[in-house]
């Protein structure tokens, strides 16, 4: 979808171009930037804008412009092995609303217990990345890069680095090992866009055996909370539309205000809604067989209506490759954290002046 946008706005013909298209939300500002004209703005198009995700919003929204819709919801989850965490003598009660260091020596006892990370990841920059959304840091500030002196981001990378040196947390380059490892039991948990769920109820042995909380917070970092938001995707009304009266009306009608809609995606597709009124709805409001009973759904949706909404710019894919290699040299080399924050930046901004 998106090669086919870029060709279409570098021949300059938008025929081809559907009225209404979904797109990934870290595309639309480095698109609306690049080839503003595949767009139609929505900011007059009727839709209530302030009934869904701030932190979803944030990454469709461009110089105070509204140019998607939220559709899904990337709101970050910590699923957690409630029976490991009741081995170690704790409770899932125990994991809501805490800090970094907090969750640290709960997670500890967790791994003696078990004999198995608490944790597992994918690509460290990752959960790097909602650590600094979680507590509203921005990388990009008016226009520029804001890595260094980012005293959320330097925190991170050090929560990260203790992570991965005391075995809290092991991290895979490889995606199939990284869904084995929570399928097979070899770690207690995983902090992911709520999305992941889909991979680990593909162990269906383990059901009533897993439960879903927020997110540790950052510790010392003023405005910090327990919610992130990874990964989605938004409505967009291209310019090729010819009737965008219709097409607002269409997406009034059903993403932007229909609760019945998100209670049949739900099951049927199983999409949670980043529109905030549909918490609750009966749907979401059902209690999860795999989740020990828990009403996921709900929680998750209330989780994302406090998602901080933070600014990557057009470089979301640049400073995401910056900091992979920041933290690998961190971790693996030993690298000082603030000079490869200088360098992740050094190499952003150089990317952006080509």
């Amino acid at each position: 979808m998106e090669q086919s946008l870029i060709t279409a706005a570098e021949a300059g013909n938008f025929d081809t171009l559907p009225d209404i298209f979904l797109m990934q939300d870290y595309s639309f500002h480095k698109d609306v930037a690049n080839y503003p004209e595949i767009f139609t703005e929505l900011t007059d198009s009727g839709i209530d804008f302030s009934q869904f995700s701030g932190g979803k919003l944030a990454d469709s929204t461009v110089d105070g412009k509204h140019y998607g819709i939220p559709f899904d919801n990337g709101a970050t989850i910590m699923a957690i092995r409630s029976d490991m965490v009741e081995k170690a003598g704790l409770t899932v009660e125990d994991f809501k609303d805490t800090t970094w260091s907090e969750f640290m020596e709960l997670a500890k006892k967790v791994v003696d217990a078990n004999g198995v990370p608490m944790l597992t990841s994918s690509g460290g920059s990752e959960i790097v990345i909602e650590m600094l959304q979680s507590a509203g840091a921005s990388p990009m500030q008016d226009g520029e890069v804001k890595l260094v002196d980012n005293a959320a981001l330097k925190k991170a990378i050090e929560v990260y680095k203790q992570l991965i040196e005391e075995g809290i947390m092991v991290d895979y380059t490889d995606w199939d090992q990284y869904i084995a490892s929570m399928n097979k039991g070899e770690a207690a948990g995983v902090i992911q866009g709520c999305w992941i769920m889909s991979s680990i109820q593909a162990a269906e042995d383990q059901s009533g055996e897993w439960a879903i909380v927020n997110m540790p917070a950052l510790d010392e970092i003023d405005g910090a909370t327990n919610y992130a938001n990874c990964g989605g995707a938004s409505w967009a009304v291209s310019s090729n539309c010819k009737n965008t009266e219709l097409a607002f009306d269409f997406l009034n009608a059903t993403f932007g205000s229909s609760v019945d809609l998100y209670d049949e995606l739900l099951p049927n597709a199983g999409v949670i809604a980043s529109y905030l009124p549909a918490a609750a709805s009966d749907a979401y409001g059902e209690a999860s067989e795999f989740y020990g009973g828990q009403a996921v759904y709900k929680d998750i949706v209330e989780f994302a209506g406090k998602v901080p909404g933070i600014d990557y710019g057009a470089y979301y894919s640049d400073i995401r490759s910056a900091l992979t290699d920041a933290i690998t040299n961190v971790v693996q080399n030993g690298a000082d954290v603030e000079a490869e924050i200088q360098n992740a930046q050094d190499t952003v901004e150089f990317n952006i002046s080509e």
